[in-house]
């Protein structure tokens, strides 16, 4: 399970966040005192946790306020003050930045005092299992366990399965600053956010002041904690009228079966047969025929704009025939090919994507002749590891990747020429045998071997399976058990937040962690990278090397414990483990070799 499952249990929040969930599914949102719950003191404490844990925790607001200066010194005190800045609430002002895109072009970001944050994530925490619960099965973005593979996994069902060639691409004008406030607000209430007061605070919210902007009259500010859900909330409607068009539609008769009633629909009925595919507010609707697909443009349009009161973009909206022409989506261009009496869909990397990522591949290689550290290494290699794992599912992804590293071979031949070795790989680390076959020539820097570009497997694209939750016990198994398929992923971050120690350190740590399948050596849990320590067995101070029989990968707060001498210490991350007898045996050892004392 990840941290935010972890802490869910420690602060006793978890059974709240299921109950919310089912009252929500089933429609039972009447009454309930939304605001207490938002403001309980252990909703207060896992929020502060979470944005703690959370990376951009060291980012300041307009009042130059970072985490560190919410340390809570008195926790009656701490959530005393959170309670009374919202008893009458005012937001404080968003600092704005410009980030960089890489068309050249920036987009902006809102950054909320560390505060406001605060009470954002106090909110999510509460309204996140309300709106799961109400969310469309096929909308992607900005949902747990949900990510953009799957999105072109359901994107190439419909091609292969239910053979929707057609798709109708709607590009929304500038939809983040065009979110109609009254509206989202009506459609949180639609959802189950029955609570007024705690929709009041989210209006103060949506228009707070912006730097150098003024108050925002419409659009929810990128970088919010907030701005993802709404996102989302707002876009669900349009997920299910869409839905409610074909997959939903009523009958007259019962049908058993999905297949029979899309049938009976297609021989009875002068239904348009569609189907959406969403990732934030980049989605893509499927259709069998361009007559169809021309009129469903046309239908999404008003939709949109009647309804949601937003625009699109008609330049960069169209239909396309997959059989003829390649509709880009996250990254990837989709096409269907002949394939026997069938077609088939087919995947490769965008062209758009294939310039960036030489480019990239080409700042690396410049970073490297420059300084050919152990650190620039390590972060080649995680950026090799991460479009590997990103495109990897693409079906023409070794075409793809041969032709940007057949691309390189002159600029990679002088910039490592005479900082490298080039050759096949002899004894490589466990890693690198994990990840690539190592019958591929590459360069070698300071020990290190470069991953290779073009050595991939395609690797299938797994569609999404609905029982998955964080807030049901049968869905929280279910994700606990596909964490298993993510230790590459997490290795990735690892190479990326190489940190210091010896090149020998880095490299078996990184192996530990994968010999030990990303698992805890003493809770067993599977670990993301940020959770991540690395014991020596035999401490350093005692004589201890950085040899790989002599480390173990734990979670950092096992480290914790693993050297803690105080009881208070000791007591506080016992109660957030509650560790088995065996458990605490293997704790034990690993005390006993750092000569501490037993923890009963």
């Amino acid at each position: 399970m990840s941290t935010k499952l972890r802490y869910n249990e420690y602060y006793d929040m978890q059974e709240t966040l299921d109950w919310l969930y089912q009252r929500s599914l089933n429609n039972q949102m009447e009454g309930i005192d939304l605001y207490r719950l938002i403001t309980s003191e252990n909703n207060i404490l896992l929020a502060y946790r979470t944005i703690k844990a959370n990376t951009g925790s060291k980012t300041s607001g307009v009042d130059n306020q970072t985490i560190a200066d919410f340390k809570i010194k008195d926790k009656n005190q701490f959530v005393h003050e959170i309670r009374q800045a919202l008893e009458n609430f005012s937001p404080q002002g968003v600092r704005r930045v410009e980030i960089p895109k890489p068309n050249g072009k920036t987009r902006p970001l809102g950054i909320p005092t560390m505060r406001d944050r605060l009470i954002q994530q106090m909110f999510l925490q509460i309204l996140n299992p309300i709106c799961e619960a109400k969310f469309y099965n096929h909308s992607y973005g900005f949902r747990d366990n949900r990510s953009t593979h799957h999105a072109i996994s359901r994107s190439m069902f419909l091609i292969n399965r239910v053979h929707c060639h057609y798709v109708v691409d709607v590009d929304i004008k500038g939809f983040f600053d065009n979110v109609n406030h009254t509206k989202l607000l009506h459609q949180l209430y639609t959802i189950g956010v029955k609570d007024k007061r705690v929709l009041t605070i989210i209006r103060k919210m949506l228009k707070a002041l912006i730097a150098h902007q003024g108050i925002q009259s419409k659009g929810t500010p990128q970088g919010a904690i907030l701005s993802p859900l709404l996102s989302n909330v707002v876009l669900n409607d349009l997920d299910h009228w869409i839905e409610s068009q074909w997959q939903k539609f009523p009958t007259r008769y019962p049908y058993h079966f999905t297949g029979d009633k899309n049938d009976a629909l297609r021989k009875n009925s002068k239904l348009k047969e569609m189907y959406i595919v969403r990732y934030a507010d980049d989605f893509k609707i499927f259709t069998k025929s361009y007559k169809q697909a021309c009129k469903i443009f046309r239908a999404v349009e008003n939709y949109l704009n009647n309804h949601l009161r937003l625009e699109i973009s008609k330049e960069k909206s169209r239909v396309t025939n997959l059989r003829k022409r390649k509709s880009e989506f996250l990254g990837f261009e989709l096409y269907a090919v002949p394939k026997k009496k069938k077609f088939v869909a087919y995947t490769n990397i965008s062209k758009k994507k294939r310039k960036i990522i030489r480019a990239e591949l080409v700042e690396h290689l410049k970073r490297l002749q420059k300084s050919s550290s152990v650190k620039n290494t390590l972060r080649y290699n995680a950026y090799i590891l991460g479009i590997h794992q990103y495109y990897g599912i693409a079906t023409s992804v070794n075409l793809d990747f041969s032709k940007i590293a057949y691309s390189l071979l002159r600029t990679s031949f002088n910039r490592l020429k005479k900082i490298s070795k080039y050759e096949v790989p002899r004894s490589p680390p466990p890693t690198y045998k994990k990840f690539y076959k190592g019958n591929c020539r590459t360069y070698k820097i300071n020990g290190i071997y470069l991953y290779p570009l073009t050595d991939i497997q395609w690797k299938i694209a797994y569609g999404f399976s609905q029982n998955i939750s964080n807030f049901t016990v049968e869905g929280r198994k279910l994700r606990h058990a596909k964490l298993k398929g993510q230790v590459s992923l997490e290795i990735q971050h690892l190479l990326e937040r190489s940190g210091n120690g010896t090149l020998e350190y880095l490299d078996n740590r990184i192996s530990k962690y994968s010999m030990q399948n990303g698992k805890c050596s003493v809770s067993g849990r599977f670990l993301t990278a940020n959770e991540v320590h690395c014991h020596h067995i035999l401490p350093r101070s005692m004589g201890g090397l950085d040899q790989f029989d002599n480390l173990t990968v734990v979670h950092k707060f096992i480290h914790i414990l693993i050297h803690a001498t105080q009881q208070e210490t000791i007591d506080n991350y016992l109660g957030y483990f509650k560790l088995t007898k065996e458990q605490l045996e293997k704790l034990n050892k690993y005390r006993e070799n750092c000569n501490l004392t037993k923890i009963y």
